[in-house]
């Protein structure tokens, strides 16, 4: 990822969290009850007027505006002060919504000497707050943070319900501003009075800003979950404008990790909200962010259009907080295609507005971007003063991925002016970055959540159908009362229904108590098989001839590992998965044990690749070691010369692979000899347990025996498709 695709992506947070959304759908209906019942023209028709026109701004703005209309004209000949101010605060509002951020400005200072002139503290905080927002979506930061605290104090002071807001508010201007500890203290303490007061739209809002500065940390996992949930709140609120930033940030995550389709379908249902709600800066985030995937896909002129039309709105609007992004993305673009003079133009343009309003991770953006420009005009000197400016500022801030990029155009600065020591030492610390921001495991705990979401989704619709049946089964049962004859058919109906279903409950806990009592037979036929009483009765038969030989060393580590042996496999059989490292372990410790009284002894290996960690695999115990119990017992004949038996656990794909090799006689004469004698029971225990444990881990499992003479060699090659876990912890 270059620089250019994280610059859209850091766009403040414009949704207006300090107001106190009323969007159920049940305080909607009471407050239209209530209106109708209402006939005279006074202070409480005003005030009923206000909050519907309050409740319907994210869901319907012509309706909206209908309300405040009536409300104002009525407040007016009454002489309403009160209700007069709110009036004028809900106005601003909708100004505000709509980018007229003058207009809006214009609306809270109205309010704002009309609440002043009544002394009304919480109306004052309010103006304040939405005062604040609009600073911080013109891009002067550090007003709205001055707002924000005027707004926080009167709420201390007045013990009010909207302080939860003010703190998110304050909160995502310091995550602007780079400075990510104050910013998360804001958020996670607005977040825990929310809770506590069960406020589901502030909830919802804590969620989706703290999404934001995981994001900023490049915890695109942690990002994406926390997105979900805000999302999922604020589709049953029904706060359009809420889920369409959740939808717009829940793209900026799938395009990052170059899932472009999934970010352009988020992309799309986001910009039909914003331009239903008439919100110009809306709109213009997502047109960045369309225009970004246009040039990741090397469509430069598309991506060019949408990054100058998002600029020519921003300019439009005074949108000054989103305009560094703009010219940072059009000086990539121009980068891209090679026109580094109208490139460092644009870029220069985008240092300019970053330090005017502050805004540290677009600076950023534009240090890099310059370094670039001046890299390919090989101006070193100019390209390493940039480069160095953005170590310095990602460092400072936090900001992992301009870091990453900034080490990158140093690695390659370094390289050439001939210092290849800090070339090196650049790239190595770029290589560490970049694996820890797109490692397997992000992508694949995204994925997990992105399922995990979908699941709670069904699990919701279900629910609701759940509801609707039973509210259907409620309206039959009323009808049923009008028959006696009908009402006992219901019962001996509901009787046999539920007769039906407890037996079909019944039948399933068997089978699952039957599977389970299959299950532990099988762990301890594979217990048993392991530690025959024949191999124990040998094991100390040997033991005991050392000592009578006074073979004490040998004697005692004899019995260290076979002692070692035996508490290995105890332990391990109480689990139903044990790590790899432990089972190998064990088998390493059986075959020492057995070569011990192997004549001649045999030459074993244990092999496992280099990319799979030991410890962090687990897999079901018990399952490798009757294999190699099999090659030491029957593929040999007496006295055979460079016996010779390998183990390698390996990983294809995602299939975790362990092959048993020996120079034996082979499988086929093997065959002959076991009929002659007896059938390998651990094999056949080993297949019974393997399917089940299939079932369980909802995994391939398999075993496939071949004799090597297919291959023009002696003996026998096991191999075993092993289910597993990684444990991530």
């Amino acid at each position: 990822m270059n620089f250019n695709e994280k610059t859209i992506f850091f766009i403040f947070y414009f949704l207006f969290i300090s107001i106190n959304l009323h969007s159920q759908n049940t305080k909607i209906d009471s407050l239209k009850v209530e209106l109708q019942n209402l006939t005279i023209k006074d202070s409480t028709r005003v005030n009923v007027l206000n909050e519907l026109a309050f409740s319907h701004f994210s869901k319907d703005m012509a309706k909206t505006l209908e309300y405040l209309d009536e409300a104002k004209t009525i407040a007016e000949t009454i002489q309403f002060d009160k209700g007069k101010a709110r009036n004028t605060y809900i106005k601003g509002i909708t100004e505000a919504i709509q980018s007229n951020f003058r207009q809006a400005l214009q609306y809270y200072n109205e309010a704002l000497k009309l609440y002043e002139i009544i002394n009304f503290k919480k109306g004052i905080a309010n103006c304040y707050n939405a005062m604040g927002i609009t600073f911080r979506n013109k891009g002067e930061l550090r007003k709205s943070v001055s707002y924000y605290k005027k707004a926080i104090k009167i709420e201390e002071e007045i013990e009010s319900d909207n302080l939860s807001a003010s703190l998110l508010n304050l909160g995502t201007s310091y995550e602007v501003l780079g400075d990510y500890q104050e910013a998360l203290f804001y958020l996670k303490k607005a977040l825990t009075i929310a809770k506590a007061e069960e406020n589901e739209e502030r909830i919802a809002y804590s969620l989706n800003n703290l999404g934001g500065i995981y994001k900023g940390q490049s915890n695109y996992p942690l990002a994406l979950e926390h997105y979900n949930k805000s999302l999922y709140i604020n589709k049953k609120l029904g706060d359009s404008i809420s889920v369409a930033h959740n939808l717009f940030n829940l793209g900026s995550i799938y395009s990052i990790q170059e899932q472009y389709d999934k970010a352009m379908s988020y992309f799309k249902k986001s910009i039909e909200l914003y331009k239903r709600m008439d919100s110009k800066i809306g709109v213009s985030s997502i047109l960045n962010g369309m225009g970004n995937i246009h040039e990741k896909n090397r469509q430069y002129k598309s991506a060019l259009n949408l990054y100058l039309e998002a600029l020519k709105i921003n300019k439009q609007i005074g949108a000054n907080g989103a305009i560094p992004n703009n010219l940072n993305n059009i000086g990539g673009v121009y980068l891209a295609l090679k026109d580094y003079k109208t490139a460092n133009e644009y870029f220069i343009k985008g240092k300019l507005s970053s330090i005017a309003i502050e805004d540290n991770q677009s600076l950023c953006a534009a240090y890099i971007g310059l370094s670039n420009t001046f890299t390919n005009q090989k101006n070193y000197k100019h390209a390493l003063t940039n480069a160095l400016n953005a170590k310095n500022n990602s460092e400072k801030f936090g900001f992992l991925d301009y870091q990453k990029d900034a080490l990158e155009v140093l690695s390659k600065i370094y390289k050439a002016t001939g210092n290849y020591k800090d070339a090196l030492k650049s790239h190595q610390q770029f290589k560490i970055l970049n694996d820890s921001l797109f490692n397997k495991e992000n992508i694949e705990k995204i994925t997990q959540l992105e399922y995990e979401y979908k699941y709670k989704q069904a699990l919701d619709s279900a629910n609701i159908r759940e509801l609707i049946l039973a509210k259907t089964v409620k309206t039959t049962s009323q009808n049923l009362e009008k028959s006696q004859r009908n009402f006992l058919l219901g019962i001996i109906a509901f009787l046999v229904v539920s007769l039906i279903l407890g037996l079909i409950i019944s039948v399933l806990k068997l089978r699952n108590e039957k599977a389970k009592i299959e299950n532990i037979l099988v762990e301890q036929k594979l217990l048993r098989s392991q530690m025959t009483p024949h191999f124990i009765f040998n094991s100390l038969a040997v033991l005991q001839g050392m000592i009578l030989n006074k073979e004490q060393e040998k004697s005692i580590s004899y019995l260290s590992k076979f002692s070692k042996l035996l508490r290995t496999t105890l332990e391990n059989s109480r689990y139903k998965t044990v790590a790899l490292s432990k089972e190998l372990s064990a088998i390493n410790n059986y075959m020492a044990l057995q070569n011990l009284d192997a004549s001649p002894p045999f030459n074993y290996n244990l092999i496992v690749a280099s990319e799979i960690d030991a410890t962090s695999f687990q897999i079901p115990s018990m399952l490798i070691q009757p294999f190699i119990e099999n090659a030491i017992e029957h593929a040999f004949v007496a006295k055979k010369e460079n016996k010779e038996i390998k183990v390698v656990i390996s990983l294809k794909g995602k299939d975790l692979i362990c092959t048993i090799t020996d120079n034996g006689i082979g499988i086929n004469k093997e065959n002959k000899k076991i009929k002659k004698n007896k059938k390998s029971l651990a094999t056949t225990i080993t297949e019974e347990r393997l399917k089940m444990i299939s079932k369980d881990f909802k995994s391939k499992g398999e075993i496939r025996i071949e004799d090597r003479k297919k291959f023009g060699e002696h003996g026998t090659l096991v191999t075993l498709l092993i289910p597993y876990k990684v444990n991530l912890v």
